[in-house]
């Protein structure tokens, strides 16, 4: 990710300079979707094969300063049904280099081996391990120094690949979907929902999209919306994310690669 120097220079604080950065590399975090949304776009496709591809989104900050940056994730098959998952984000102030590997077996994304780093001047250095190891049924990793022994259930993730099993899914037609993924030491159960079709501009003219959200407590204050294209093999094209001070940081697709 690069940042403009003198826009970080100025009064922004350590937790939106975190949080932009978690928006290149997290998934979206939302309010309670409504119910009564009639989508009429088709979108029912079998979803069974996974395709290698490149992209490369920009990240903004509205909080009475400008932060701009890019991040680069890329999937890439390795041999068999074994691929590689990974988002780099580079910049003076921090660098992330997170990675998955994982099998692609009946629709679903089979962690193997997941791996983070971040570290900079600005912020605390941090790196989480997991490893799955699903004959014998444990996860076993390291949190920030911590190690830890989980016992595997089914269908679990890790923080980087529920967010490619969350767009098969939805280009496979689910639209309330609910994932275990391993957070630390402990699991988090997280739900989403696809709300409407919705038309958006781009660089390259209008496209169809569907807008989704994750489910959170009614009355949540936070807000974080998603939109993936069916066009672009249902990719995200945007988040964009709402503080309760009504701070908005948003992600947009700048240029995608399909098919490696």
């Amino acid at each position: 990710m690069h940042l403009n120097r003198t826009t970080t220079n100025s009064s922004i604080s350590r937790t939106a300079i975190l949080l932009i950065i978690g928006l290149l590399t997290a998934p979206a975090l939302a309010s309670q979707p409504s119910t009564d949304t009639q989508l009429t776009v088709d979108t029912q496709q079998p979803g069974a094969e996974l395709a290698p591809y490149e992209v490369t989104y920009t990240a903004s900050m509205d909080k009475g300063v400008t932060l701009n940056g890019t991040a680069k994730r890329i999937l890439t098959k390795q041999n068999g049904n074994v691929w590689l998952y990974r988002t780099d984000v580079d910049s003076f102030i921090a660098n992330i280099d997170e990675s998955l590997i994982l099998k692609w077996e009946n629709n679903q994304v089979i962690p193997l081996r997941y791996r983070y780093r971040l570290s900079g001047f600005l912020i605390k250095d941090r790196k989480q391990s997991i490893d799955f190891d699903w004959d014998a049924g444990v996860a076993t990793g390291e949190d920030e120094g911590k190690p830890f022994k989980l016992e595997l259930r089914e269908g679990a993730l890790d923080p980087l690949g529920f967010q490619l099993q969350l767009s098969q899914d939805i280009k496979s037609g689910k639209r309330d979907i609910t994932y275990q993924v391993i957070d630390g030491d402990d699991y988090d159960e997280d739900r989403f929902a696809v709300l409407d079709q919705e038309p958006m501009k781009t660089n390259r003219g209008s496209i169809t999209t569907l807008k989704a959200e994750k489910v959170r407590d009614e009355g949540s204050k936070r807000e974080t919306l998603m939109w993936f294209a069916p066009d672009e093999d249902f990719l995200l094209v945007r988040l964009l994310q709402t503080e309760p001070d009504g701070s908005r940081y948003e992600l947009r697709l700048n240029r995608s690669d399909l098919g490696g």
